[in-house]
């Protein structure tokens, strides 16, 4: 009788993308079944990827905007933050939704075997219907205001990429840790909360003084967030926003890759 003996991985591995490729009915299945657990018993459904959105760029365009007459670029402060909490709700969800995949299927994890990087990717791929959702609202406003995108939409795809690589790096990080650290769980909502007042989603990024704009540029979301901006708003792309961001983001991506694969051998244990 042959068997087949599964060893841990030792020290920093490179991924096996051919595995994970075969096991990508696995992951297509947890993405739907994270998509529905988030929405199953609710009234109102899917309707809450329009309403969360929504309801905060109200927020913020009555409190910034309104009270505290936060400068918007000249354009109308409603449209201002939608464009930065498009991308911002899908990288801030991920890290809560990946950050707990581990632990909330450990289960799984002690009783079969599979990649376990399948786990927090299922949990950042089910977020991409939110996303997509959110991405219709902002349709919505650009016809309600006249606006029509530039020429620089073409380079959506590449900020694209660049949001889904900080956004799984950062994931396979914090869940990697979580396993150990509980910890992680707990502070990461108010880790959250206070990157998003570090990068330009209430504001714009001319109120950075000018001695600290590169170092404000190095976080990924900085110039995600401006280029979408400019890409929907017909203005120049802002590649010196963008560019130290994406090589940051493609060093958590890579980091966060090794990382999880270093980590791996201890997940059944503590999970």
């Amino acid at each position: 009788m042959n068997k087949t003996i599964i060893e841990p991985s030792k020290g920093w591995k490179v991924i096996d993308f051919e595995e994970l490729w075969r096991y990508k009915d696995l992951l297509y299945f947890l993405t739907v079944r994270g998509i529905k657990a988030r929405y199953a018993q609710s009234i109102l459904g899917i309707g809450w990827a329009i309403i969360q959105p929504l309801f905060t760029t109200l927020v913020f365009t009555v409190v910034f905007g309104g009270l505290a007459k936060v400068d918007s670029d000249g354009m109308p402060y409603i449209l201002f933050s939608y464009l930065a909490l498009w991308p911002w709700n899908y990288f801030s969800g991920t890290l809560n939704e990946s950050a707990n995949s581990l632990v909330a299927n450990a289960g799984m994890i002690t009783k079969v075997y599979f990649p376990r990087l399948i786990l927090p990717l299922a949990a950042i791929f089910s977020k991409l219907l939110d996303f997509i959702i959110s991405f219709v609202v902002l349709l919505v406003l650009l016809i309600y205001f006249k606006v029509v995108p530039g020429l620089g939409i073409i380079f959506l795809p590449l900020l694209l990429i660049q949001l889904l690589m900080t956004s799984l790096g950062i994931g396979m990080i914090l869940s990697a840790m979580a396993v150990q650290y509980r910890d992680v769980k707990y502070a990461l909502t108010f880790i959250v909360q206070l990157l998003l007042y570090g990068a330009p989603v209430v504001y714009s990024t001319t109120a950075v003084p000018e001695q600290w704009q590169f170092l404000y540029s190095l976080n990924p979301m900085v110039g995600v967030i401006e280029g979408i901006r400019a890409m929907f708003l017909s203005r120049p792309m802002p590649w010196d926003w963008i560019w130290p961001g994406a090589f940051i983001g493609v060093i958590l991506f890579v980091f966060g890759l090794f990382y999880f694969r270093k980590m791996e051998k201890v997940f059944a244990d503590v999970a």
